[in-house]
């Protein structure tokens, strides 16, 4: 067991801080209140005068597939020789062992949504895991979470040589699969238990089948106001639950985006606008969404942001005007919920997962570090 005390809680449930005791039992949170007591044989840390948080959440990240330094050995999270690969998980390609991961944790990010790239229209599935462990069956908190696909320049450029110039052409095939998809699954459906009436195994459509089920959204790799908008039309003519991610011009397409009430990834926001479709690329627009209306998550698309700095992605949005809660929950609750995982983590509440973070100072200043962080109630940090 482990209790930690006095600490000024940070629970992404209430605006206002207020100071308590956490009772950490089997890896969850057992009681959060003042006074409370613990086994003798229990750990117990003295945090007053510091500041508790959950830990940080990532909705967008590579975490785990693109390796550190490794050049194109490590490199693990596109498919270049197939444009529409949904059969493709995640899981497969993750390195529980790669220095980034530990990295993620000594920033105080305990949970990441990672997964395939978008070079392709059809990536495969995302994974939400903890950033400690082994075996990544063990990291797990839910699999899948989303099926990757992606708009605008990255499959047009990977694969222009390979008849996909255009965004219309990178539309036309998301649409031919899932039409594909729908007709697999009507003639499975049709068939019954009679095996020879089911139609030929296609992993390729079997993978699509939870998408068209609702059962996971398509995750919709779009930077430019056309293709987030190309994005949210598609999902609307099958009938398909989808979470935006990047969102880079979404500022310009608020209205747009408060009336679709998405879930809205934005980011990476640190660095040159390396791409054409990143020229309007601002720190602004988490906020600008979030006052809107919008549930924003803050990413960092890890590694092309390293992922322990995700707080600081957070705090250069509150020094462009977001508001501190809403870049706070845009990087703990909000992001928890755009993974589907908000039963978990995300927060500091009784029969949550107690991924805890400790701080002396302030993790929103750009500068301070956990000087203690918890992962299922086991010290990692």
């Amino acid at each position: 067991m482990l209790l930690i005390k006095n600490g000024r809680i940070h629970d992404m449930v209430d605006e206002k801080p207020y100071e308590a005791d956490i009772l950490v039992k089997d890896g969850k949170i057992e009681k959060i209140g003042k006074g409370l007591t613990a086994p003798a044989d229990a750990e117990v840390v003295d945090a007053a005068g510091k500041d508790v948080y959950p830990g940080f959440v990532d909705a967008h990240s590579h975490l785990g597939l693109d390796g550190y330094g490794i050049g194109f050995e490590g490199q693990d999270y596109n498919e270049m020789n197939d444009i529409v690969s949904p059969q493709l998980r995640g899981i497969d390609s993750f390195n529980p062992l790669d220095p980034t991961v530990h990295m993620a944790a000594e920033g105080g990010v305990t949970c990441v949504g990672t997964g395939p790239g978008s070079a392709n229209v059809l990536g495969g599935t995302f994974i939400a895991v903890k950033t400690t462990g082994k075996r990544v069956d063990d990291m797990i908190v839910k699999d899948p979470i989303a099926m990757k696909c992606a708009f605008g320049e990255n499959p047009k450029r990977c694969y222009k040589d390979k008849n996909n110039f255009a965004r219309m052409s990178t539309a036309s095939k998301l649409r031919e699969m899932l039409f594909k998809a729908q007709d697999y699954k009507a003639r499975k459906e049709a068939a019954g238990d009679d095996p020879l009436k089911k139609p030929a195994f296609d992993m390729k459509l079997e993978a699509l089948i939870p998408v068209l089920n609702g059962e996971i959204p398509l995750k919709a790799h779009a930077h430019q106001a056309n293709d987030i908008l190309t994005a949210i039309r598609i999902a609307k003519e099958f009938g398909v639950k989808m979470t935006l991610e990047h969102v880079t011009e979404g500022h310009l397409i608020v209205d747009e985006l408060a009336k679709e009430n998405l879930p809205c990834a934005v980011g990476p926001s640190l660095g040159h606008a390396t791409k054409f479709e990143l020229q309007n690329k601002s720190w602004k627009t988490p906020g600008i969404l979030a006052k809107a209306g919008c549930q924003v998550s803050i990413i960092t698309d890890a590694p092309v942001i390293p992922q322990q700095y995700l707080p600081l992605c957070a705090a250069m949005a509150i020094r462009a005007g977001m508001d501190r809660y809403a870049a706070l929950k845009a990087i703990t609750i909000n992001p928890a919920k755009h993974l589907g995982v908000a039963d978990r983590v995300g927060s500091l509440e009784v029969g949550k997962d107690a991924d805890i973070q400790i701080y002396s100072g302030d993790p929103l200043d750009g500068i301070s570090v956990p000087e203690a962080v918890y992962i299922n109630g086991k010290k990692v940090v």
